[in-house]
């Protein structure tokens, strides 16, 4: 009898296992055009729109946000005003590096170390950890962070949140540069 569970369990567990397994990769996108450079889009003024949903779909959040980007060299500034939909603000400046072959790492006030990210094509990864402020408690939470340029002015993002490996929602972008 307890063999019998072990091996339905194992049944159930199985496919749920694979499919955690399965992921994007960002080779896939090197021949997308058009060609992602970050230090290009993320220059000027730029508005975006965005919803959090929670594990199971639901929309929690919904916000705006007005992006104030500027280069010098290979050195950014991407300062990020978030207006959400229940009235509260907070704001983020990130402090972007440009390396070699498409590879950016960058800080924030909110970021605990240092974010780390790649291009390719019209792709970009990004991942760091995020002091996440919820109900008076800051819990650190990972971003799994995918940008996608669609032309010279809409680029789509999308990021997973997890905390010890467990996915906690996801934040779904669009981004309009002006």
């Amino acid at each position: 009898m307890m063999q019998r569970r072990l091996l339905l369990s194992a049944a159930v567990a199985a496919p749920v296992l694979l499919v955690g397994c399965a992921s994007q990769n960002l080779a896939d996108y090197a021949g997308e055009k058009p060609l992602l450079d970050l230090a290009q889009y993320f220059n000027g003024r730029i508005d975006a729109h965005g919803i959090f949903q929670d594990r199971s779909g639901k929309i929690v959040k919904r916000f705006t946000v007005v992006m104030d980007c500027q280069w010098n060299g290979n050195q950014g500034v991407l300062d990020e005003a978030f207006s959400y939909s229940d009235g509260s603000k907070q704001r983020r400046v990130w402090r972007l590096t440009k390396h070699a072959d498409g590879r950016y790492t960058g800080t924030a006030g909110d970021v605990v170390g240092e974010a780390v990210g790649q291009t390719s094509g019209n792709a970009f990864r990004w991942n760091y950890t995020l002091n996440l402020p919820v109900d008076g408690k800051v819990y650190e939470v990972q971003f799994d962070d995918w940008m996608y340029l669609m032309d010279e002015r809409v680029m789509l993002n999308r990021a997973t949140m997890s905390k010890f490996g467990v996915r906690l929602g996801e934040v779904t972008l669009s981004f309009m540069k002006r």
